[in-house]
Parts: C-alpha cells; structure tokens; sequence
C-alpha cells in the first residue's frame, strides 16, 4: 500500500497538477478554520470529511457554542458562493428554493431563485421551521437539484448544506423527520471549550471578530478536485465487510426499532475515503470506519419502545453502536 503521490496527480477536469498535496491542502484548510473554532480539531475535520465526501453536515448542541461560527468559517476559507438561512417558525418553501415574479413591464413572469442556488448554504436553527419548510431541503440534499413549479434545477458544484439545530427538547423546535436525518452525512457536536482554549478565544476578540481575518485557502476547482480524489481512495474487501457486519448488526438488534439504511452505508463508505484522504492515504483502514461510525449512525438509527425511555435517546443510540463495535471483528 502507498501514501498519495503528490508529484503529479489528476484532476477532476483531466489534466494533471504538479505538487498537488492533498493531505497538506487540507491541513491549510483546516488550519484557517481552527483559528476561529479553538480547541476542536476533531469537529474541524469531519466538517472537512463531509464536504469532500460529498455529503451534509448536521450540528447540534446548545446556543452559543460555535455551530454557527464554524459554518461561517469554513465558507470564508473557501472561494464558494455562500447563503445564510434563518429557519424560523415563519419561513416558508418559496423563502429558500425560490418563486416567479409577475414583470408588469415585460408580462412575464420571471424566475428569481432562492439562497438554495449556493455552493454552501447554511440552514441555521433548522429545526425552528415548520416540516412542510424543512422539507423543502429533501431533493436539494438527496439529488443536487430542484423542482420548482415543474421545471428541475441543478445547483451549483460542489454543494454542501450545513444546518444547526438546537436540542429537540429546546422550546419552540420541530424535530427533523428520519427522512431528513438520513441526509446528512454526519451529525456533529461541538461541546464547551476547555478553560485554556476560552481564554485563547477571549484573547482572539480583544481587537475584533477573528471571522474577519479568516481568508480563502481553496478555490472552488480545488474542492471538486478533492472530492474527485476521495473516489480514487482504495477500501479492501475486508474492510467492506466489515462496514456491512456493522451495518446488518444495527438492523438486527433488539434494541433499535430502525437499523441503517443503504444510504447511511454509502455515507459511511464514502466519509471513510475522505477521512484516508485527509490523513495522507489513498487507501482506507479499519479505524477510518470505527472512528465515523458514531457521527455517521447515531442519528440515523431508531430505537425501539423499550430504549426510548431513556432521557438522551442520542446518547443510548451511541451506547448500543458501541456495543455493536464490540462484536465485530476488526480485519488485520
């Protein structure tokens, strides 16, 4: 097995780019971002992952922790179009995909799209707007299109919808249906810094927001060269068994009521690619599954009526993933 050779690789356009080193583009990525968001390396990077993978990205935790600084920063660290959604009680279909516009000059109606039509779009507090708004996100998230008044769209490339929620319990929130909670690769959360990196954090904001110096790092053909490149990454038949050992052991356990579906195992497939890519290898290893194995399932599997009696159904959807692990044999 080889690292990635960096003296000529191929892009996603054909041609071949000298002294392209992914590992060390992403680290410059992941280092923009990391001097805003102290002390999170981890979360830094499955940010990343989800991007290259090509997938969604779901954050949650409570207020004021970060969920939507961390958004902010990696669109700045990127040359994206970038749209800010404030999903509210309020928010209608039409406010994010879009809607024509009757021209008394011309009349005609004309089409003036929504902020969906973005490379990165933030849906911030997602879970504070109503399903039938929630829902408007499925198509977008599942095909890179929309339909909107009987003509499809394509959006823009890449696309990654990063949203934020507050926890469920929070008042006044909707929780997101398992069909939307399947579309997202990975569920992420930040939790409260150490004592050292907020004291880091207060000193970054004695002469302003740092937001503001964050610069771009990587232009929109660097993004979809990457995500070209996670394709190449190698994964060996016995690390796709046991990927689906894991999956099936979710889908026969006693204590979930719905284990995890096909898309949830291409989503683990294919951030384990990515995770090998950032980390330097164009192959995969068993700790490339086992470490997005939390993140990638937890919030896709459903317990049953006995295990949901428990106050932090996340919390035991993690516990019983962890007793799955156990019994699975990691191949050598």
């Amino acid at each position: 097995m080889r690292d990635w050779i960096v003296s000529e690789t191929q892009t996603a356009g054909g041609g071949a780019v000298a002294g392209f080193d992914p590992a060390a583009k992403v680290a410059e990525l992941q280092a923009a971002i990391e001097g805003v968001i102290r002390g999170k390396s981890e979360t830094v990077k499955f940010a990343l992952i989800a991007l290259l993978a090509r997938g969604h990205l779901l954050i949650e935790d409570v207020p004021g922790i970060g969920k939507t600084t961390l958004a902010n920063a990696l669109a700045r660290a990127l040359e994206l179009s970038f749209q800010r959604i404030q999903f509210t009680s309020d928010l209608l279909p039409s406010d994010v995909l879009g809607l024509s516009i009757f021209n008394q000059k011309t009349g005609e109606f004309e089409w003036k799209s929504g902020p969906i039509f973005s490379n990165i779009v933030l849906a911030d507090e997602i879970n504070r707007a109503t399903p039938k708004t929630q829902s408007a996100l499925l198509e977008a998230m599942a095909e890179e299109q929309v339909t909107v008044e009987g003509r499809s769209m394509r959006l823009p490339t890449p696309f990654i919808v990063i949203a934020t929620q507050n926890p469920s319990e929070h008042h006044g929130t909707y929780p997101l249906p398992e069909s939307q909670l399947d579309r997202f690769m990975l569920r992420l959360h930040i939790g409260y810094p150490d004592m050292n990196d907020e004291r880091q954090i207060l000193r970054d904001r004695r002469s302003g927001d740092p937001l503001a110096a964050v610069e771009s790092v990587m232009s929109q053909s660097d993004v979809v060269d990457l995500q070209a490149m996670v394709n190449e990454v190698r994964v060996d038949d016995a690390l796709i068994d046991y990927l689906l050992e894991i999956v099936n052991l979710t889908r026969v356990s006693d204590q979930l009521e719905l284990g995890i579906s096909p898309r949830g195992t291409l989503a683990l497939f294919r951030s384990a690619k990515a995770l090998a890519l950032i980390e330097g290898r164009d192959y995969c290893i068993a700790d490339d599954i086992k470490r997005l194995v939390m993140p990638c399932f937890a919030h896709r599997v459903i317990l049953n009526a006995r295990s949901a009696v428990v106050r932090n159904r996340m919390r035991e959807a993690e516990r019983i993933l962890h007793e799955i692990l156990q019994k699975v044999s990691v191949p050598i």
